[in-house]
């Protein structure tokens, strides 16, 4: 499997394709990572250096892959954090341009906006161009509850209203869709949730809550599952390996004291996931 990967990129800790890129390789892909920006660290320290990659620079970057004869080898394209409107153009051509050489390749869009605790922390533009150009040209989506329910102007909160806010979603495009940091209000104490839904149905998935910030680990979570979903095609598989991988990087994260992910001492995680956590079909 192949995965053109078109994100940000940092020295120091791990973050959009620094969190994404090595556990794809750990379980097998050859991953093209293209970044959109290249800084000293993530923006959630308040301080940082180097350049934003402009979309000409990224686009002169994906035209020199195509000129090598790559893209009819490409399965997937997968973009996560964008930092400014001209990106999405650029990544929305690359999309067009592989899926003309693969017609059986797929785009993985992470709609990535903010969350339920700090709300959006980014350009006031950037969900709105999510919601009505990007997400629509997406075959998979990956956002967390607070995201979806701006992607949906809804407010999902039960497991009801959030399975009612992913067929919204579906409806404009993305025939797959996976829910991470589902929070319902009668879930056991101590608890987290995802949720993922396709064609053939909903699965739900939960573990215990791990009580710290972990930047990236979504960026690792929609990587591991885009392309454990690419590769089976089973959705309650793709969820558990997903799950299992994520929930014991995040573990060692935490146990460690460190603030940034514990990525290359987890994987073994990602290889070999213990499938602790099963999936429970909802509907």
């Amino acid at each position: 499997m192949k995965i053109l990967s078109i994100q940000s990129a940092v020295a120091y800790g791990h973050v959009g394709n620094s969190a994404a890129v090595f556990p794809l390789q750990r379980i097998g892909v050859e991953v093209l990572p293209v970044y959109t920006v290249n800084f000293s660290n993530h923006t959630g320290y308040g301080a940082w250096r180097g350049p934003m990659i402009s979309p000409d620079n990224v686009r002169e970057v994906l035209l020199g892959i195509e000129e090598r004869g790559v893209l009819p080898q490409i399965d997937v394209v997968l973009s996560g954090y964008q930092g400014g409107e001209g990106i999405a153009d650029v990544i929305l051509e690359a999309v067009e341009r592989v899926k003309a050489a693969n017609p059986d390749a797929v785009y993985s869009c992470d709609p990535v906006m903010g969350n339920a605790k700090s709300g959006c922390f980014v350009a006031p533009a950037i969900p709105v161009l999510l919601r009505d150009r990007v997400v629509p040209a997406a075959d998979i989506i990956t956002p967390n509850q607070f995201e979806l329910g701006f992607l949906t102007g809804t407010e999902p909160d039960t497991l009801e209203s959030t399975l009612a806010s992913v067929d919204l979603v579906r409806a404009t495009g993305p025939r797959t869709v996976l829910v991470t940091s589902v929070e319902r209000p009668d879930r056991e104490d101590g608890t987290i949730e995802m949720l993922a839904v396709d064609d053939s149905g909903a699965w739900l998935v939960q573990t215990p809550y791990i009580p710290m910030k972990a930047n990236g680990s979504g960026d690792v979570t929609a990587a591991l599952f885009t392309a454990h979903y690419r590769r089976t095609g089973d959705l309650a598989e793709a969820l558990a390996r997903t799950t299992s991988s994520v929930f014991d990087l995040l573990t060692r994260t935490y146990e460690s004291g460190e603030r940034e992910l514990q990525l290359v001492e987890s994987q073994d995680a990602y290889a070999n996931p213990k499938l602790e956590f099963k999936p429970q079909r909802v509907r």
